[in-house]
């Protein structure tokens, strides 16, 4: 076995600072964040918190968790983000699916539909028509719809599903398969990677997602928990918050939005880890090559 070269072991110490450096700057925001959401408000506006919460206090996840709207905004949030993200993957898995056959009569104007749609959109207010005047109101299907089928996710499907052996699904035929059958059968259980990586990518959007609900919703009871916690920074910068006393109001306006944060994020950090082993070759796989 030969001995690494100095040149070599140099270039992994370099290498190593390097990810090292980028691991603290990446890290260091979220645990600000935390340690805030836990501080004081005074020591807050002081700029006291760094990595560690000072003057700890739970007053604004008391007044946010003892609040039965927070708890039905959340339901809805995981509502909506389940079922645009079924629709997405469904809409997206099919239209990459018919893409991804060269020999498509249409292939190019598809494509070139597809395209055209990450430059031009039909703008807000036709969109908010179109929306009403479907009904789609008040409906998870004012959030699904409209945002069913992102161009990214459909060409890195597209350039996966490339990469396929077509012998594979030249086989299914003459066993007898159909074009569904195929896809359903052959094709996504080789595509595991990248179906988990788009799903990963669907529901943050969706979950993240609040001007959405914020101009199709009107009911209250609809909304998703990031519109609730937009209406709570809102209400605590403004100066008036119900029922609140003067010092848990100070204090939910100095950190309320690192709460926010914390506990809109903390469900996908949750997810993450179960399908972090599927994100790295599924975008790797389905990358645009060549």
């Amino acid at each position: 076995m030969h001995r690494p070269t100095r040149g070599y072991r140099v270039f992994q110490g370099v290498n190593g600072v390097i990810l090292t450096l980028v691991v603290v700057v990446t890290l260091y925001p979220f645990l600000n964040i935390i340690a805030r959401s836990f501080s004081g408000g005074r020591q807050i506006r002081a700029g006291e918190v760094t990595l560690w919460p000072k003057g700890f206090n739970l007053t604004t996840y008391r007044i946010v968790f003892h609040d039965s709207a927070f708890w039905r905004s959340y339901g809805n949030t995981v509502f909506y983000t389940v079922v645009s993200t079924a629709v997405a993957m469904v809409l997206t898995t099919c239209y990459a699916y018919v893409l991804s056959k060269k020999n498509l009569r249409g292939r190019g104007f598809l494509v070139g539909v597809a395209v055209f749609t990450m430059f031009f959109t039909g703008g807000l207010i036709p969109n908010y028509v179109l929306v009403t005047s479907l009904g789609l109101k008040n409906t998870v299907w004012a959030l699904a719809i409209p945002n069913a089928i992102s161009v990214f996710n459909l060409l890195v499907m597209k350039a996966f599903f490339e990469s396929l052996p077509t012998e594979l699904e030249e086989a299914a035929q003459i066993d007898g398969l159909s074009t569904y059958g195929i896809l359903l059968r052959i094709v996504l259980p080789l595509s595991k990677a990248i179906v988990a990586t788009m799903v990963l990518f669907y529901s943050v959007s969706f979950w993240n997602s609040w001007f959405g609900a914020f101009l199709y919703m009107d009911r209250t009871d609809l909304m998703p928990v990031t519109v609730y916690l937009r209406n709570l920074i809102a209400g605590a910068t403004g100066g008036s918050n119900a029922g609140a006393e003067t010092a848990q109001l100070s204090q939910v306006a100095a950190n309320v939005q690192a709460v926010t944060i914390v506990l809109t994020s903390l469900p996908i950090l949750c997810v993450y880890p179960f399908v972090q082993r599927y994100f790295v070759s599924g975008m790797t796989l389905g990358a645009v090559k060549g």
